[in-house]
């Protein structure tokens, strides 16, 4: 075809992942859907693909975190422990993660709708995409 794009030029265009879709320990971008090919570290909010866990894993690391090293909590209660910690550290991933929670009533929270609302507005401003999509969903259902 005359003036077609080769297919490396047409994949090397346009732009870049956001923070999300990528893993910070091999820098590879995340296959879609995200949820499904990588976990959420709840003790540093990073996002690590299944490969670098399998592989940390594989060195003996055992059940702790493959990017910071911290040891996975065994229970809701730690796992909320370590959310809050980060929320207070002002994490937009731990605060939209914790509004999360409030809406599903899980982690052991009473499910609560107006505290989520406020933990995704200030996730927003925190500059959490997640929150944003959210909190549309939340004014278009009312």
């Amino acid at each position: 075809l005359p003036g077609a794009v080769p297919e490396e030029e047409l994949m090397n265009s346009g732009h870049e992942l956001p923070e999300g879709y990528t893993c910070p320990l091999c820098c590879l971008p995340i296959a879609l859907p995200v949820a499904r090919h990588s976990s959420l570290e709840t003790c540093c909010m990073k996002t690590v693909c299944h490969g670098c866990i399998l592989a940390s894993r594989k060195r003996g690391m055992g059940k702790s975190c493959a990017f910071c090293r911290t040891p996975t909590p065994d229970s809701d209660e730690a796992t909320l422990h370590l959310i809050q910690k980060r929320v207070e550290a002002r994490d937009p991933v731990a605060t939209q993660r914790l509004a999360s929670a409030y809406y599903d009533g899980s982690l052991g929270l009473e499910q609560d709708v107006p505290r989520a609302i406020e933990l995704w507005t200030e996730a927003a401003r925190l500059g959490a995409f997640d929150a944003h999509y959210w909190l549309g969903i939340m004014y278009f259902d009312g």
